[in-house]
């Protein structure tokens, strides 16, 4: 059974009735306070072949079989992420997870982030283009995980 709202087009794609098209999961992370114990896990015995940058404690791979991207990012990332600060704000829920949801192009992820906003969401931060080249505005679910809505330009 599909969520309301969506209609199936093939097997990868669903798009929902207000015009946001999302592609793909972009990506996943964890979210971590204390990046050396992830490591122990993800890395150490579950093996899987997570690498930072020189210089940076967020752990990641494009080369797990089933995810375009997997991360261990940590808490003090995410929060300059989307407040500019190291600290997570103590007004809200301290996040355990983060996924990105790809949409076309780099255009169609504020519009996505505005569709959102008037659906009653609470945009964490607008579009923006990351360094590395990403474009991406968050929000946090629910259930309290980082959702960003993206344009990952390395994934097409």
């Amino acid at each position: 059974m599909q969520p309301p709202g969506f209609d199936r087009l093939d097997r990868r794609t669903r798009v929902q009735s207000g015009g946001m098209e999302i592609q793909f999961i972009a990506s996943m992370a964890v979210i971590t306070p204390d990046t050396a114990a992830s490591a122990r896990l993800y890395r150490d015995a579950l093996g899987l072949p997570l690498e930072a940058a020189p210089g940076d404690d967020y752990l990641h791979s494009e080369d797990i079989d089933g995810s375009k991207h997997f991360g261990v990012w940590p808490l003090h990332q995410a929060a300059q992420a989307c407040f500019g600060t190291d600290t997570w704000p103590v007004d809200r829920p301290v996040p355990q997870a983060s996924v990105e949801f790809e949409v076309a192009d780099e255009h169609a992820v504020q519009p996505a982030a505005e569709e959102l906003r008037a659906a009653g969401f609470e945009i964490l931060h607008d579009a923006r283009t990351e360094p590395w080249g990403q474009t991406v505005a968050r929000l946090q679910s629910p259930e309290g995980a980082v959702v960003g809505i993206s344009f990952a330009p390395s994934l097409h």
